[in-house]
Parts: structure tokens; sequence; C-alpha cells
């Protein structure tokens, strides 16, 4: 097997499907046994739900294939294999974008969720699905023997090609708009939890400072506040560089020879889904206490 072809696979690829599939699938499980539990799921488990199941979606689709594609035991990147794997791996990574990180700017909106959930679902798959639709369009394999010199992304086993440099610029403007967007309104509502949990924090210190109830609840609050600095740093971290990266590739005029930057986007992106269900299995009780549980009733 070709070196070039290992490394990346052994680097990247592989480390985070062994993390990330059996993380989300685990997330998912505890989810599944707590609806059948208690007979339903609150809004905001259920958006924690959709987002393992987005964050699985992007580690099965893009990394696993990827990964066996670089061992050649399985290969599905022709034509129609590129399409399908870009178009699902954008779409649910735009999703993950979306929803990412639970407990933040959608609790503050929970009652109108919780009427309108399936929904708002169905919007954001409508929306995402509409606005990835280039990877159908442009997508094609490497194989092919009219691989692009100009205007095209260098995926390894894939290009995705534009017809001109201007449909590059357009796609790519609103891949980034549609990134910046859910970033910056996650980020503001992040801080304002934490001013308001800091606050509320400060507060109670002051009325109860000798209670052991109030430090109780202070704890809970800092929990809360700790979560949320978590998900925000991943969050931010992982994709802001995903989205730099996708920035700086958009200014090279020439198909890159090198699928180097691609590898290093899919990797930060990636990362963000294969890391969360580690954070939510952590900072989630009702997750943990269910996957106890299982581990109880298997050993």
């Amino acid at each position: 097997l070709d070196l070039c072809l290992l490394l990346p696979s052994l680097g990247l690829y592989a480390s985070l499907t062994i993390v990330g599939v059996p993380g989300n699938i685990l997330v998912i499980m505890a989810f599944l046994l707590l609806s059948y539990e208690e007979n339903h799921l609150l809004a905001a488990e259920a958006i924690v739900l959709h987002l393992t199941c987005a964050n699985l979606l992007v580690v099965v689709v893009r990394c696993l294939t990827e990964t066996l594609a670089s061992f050649h035991v399985v290969n599905v990147f022709g034509d129609a294999g590129c399409k399908g794997v870009i178009f699902i791996y954008r779409t649910s990574r735009a999703l993950s974008i979306c929803i990412s990180p639970p407990g933040s700017y959608w609790a503050s909106v929970r009652v109108l969720l919780a009427q309108n959930l399936v929904f708002v679902f169905l919007f954001l798959w409508v929306l995402n699905t509409t606005m990835t639709s280039g990877a159908i369009l442009f997508s094609l394999s490497s194989k092919n023997d009219s691989s692009p010199t100009n205007n095209a992304v260098n995926l390894e086993f894939c290009f995705v090609s534009f017809p001109s440099d201007l449909s590059k610029e357009i796609f790519g403007a609103v891949q980034v708009s549609r990134d910046v967007v859910p970033m910056a309104l996650m980020t503001l509502t992040s801080v304002i939890i934490l001013v308001l949990l800091y606050q509320h924090n400060q507060h109670m210190n002051d009325l109860h400072r000798n209670s052991n109830a109030s430090g109780g609840r202070c704890g809970a609050k800092r929990r809360a506040a700790k979560v949320v600095v978590v998900f925000v740093t991943l969050y931010l971290g992982l994709y802001g560089v995903d989205c730099g990266l996708w920035v700086y590739t958009l200014t090279v005029k020439k198909t890159m020879s090198s699928s180097l930057i691609s590898d290093l986007r899919v990797f930060f992106a990636s990362m963000y889904a294969a890391l969360s269900p580690l954070v939510i299995i952590v900072s989630n009780r009702k997750v943990n206490s269910r996957l106890m549980c299982l581990s109880q009733k298997l050993a």
C-alpha cells in the first residue's frame, strides 16, 4: 500500500473513527433507552440526540469511508460515490454546526422548540441539503481521466470541480456564511449565559454565604458553566479552524496538488463530531446513568 495514503488514514481518519463511532452510538443508545423508560424526550434531549446522529454521520461517512478506502478494503469513491459521500458529509456537518452546542442558544427558545421541534428539524434539513447541492453538481472521482487543474478543491479521492472561478467564490461564500452565522449566534448567547450564571452565583453567595443548600445550587451552576465553556471551546476552536482553512482554499486559484488542507479541514470538523459525545457522556447525568445501567446489565 502507498505510504502516502496510509499515514493520513492512520494519523487522522482512523483515530477519529475509533473514538467517534462508538462514542456517538453509546449516546444514541442512552437516549433511546431514556425515551423507552420515560415514553418521551424533552426538547433539549431530542436536540442532543439529533446532534449526535448528525455527528455519527460525519464520522462514518467521511472518516470511516476514507479509512477503508486508504486500506483498499472498500472503495466507494467513484463519481457517484464522491457525490454521495461529500453531499452527506457536508449536510451532516452543517446540521452539527446549526444544532451545536446543546444548552446554549437552543435553551433560550426551548418552549417554541418543544411545540415545533419536528418542523424545526425539517427546516434545518431542507435548508442545509439545499445549500449543499453543489456537492452533487460539481463532485467527481480523482480517478476520472478529466481531473481538473483549475477552480477545483482536491479531496484526495475526489475533486469538487467548479465550472468557473466566480461559481467557486459564490459557493464558498454561501458555505462560509452558513457556518459563521450560527457560530456568531452561539458565541453571543453563550457569553450571555455565562454572564447570567456568574451574576446569579454572586447573588446567591451574597444572600446565603454560609448555606449548604446554596452551595449545592451554586455547584450545579458552576458545573453548567463549565459544560458551556467546554462546548464553546471545542465548537469555536475546531469549526473555526475548519472555516479558516476553507477560506484559504477559496483564495488559491489553481487546484492544489496535495489534499493536505482538505484533510486538515475534515480532521478538525470531525474531531468535534468525535469528541462531543464524550463531553455529553461526562456532563449529562441521564446519559451517564443509562450507560452505567447498560454496562451493569452486560457485565
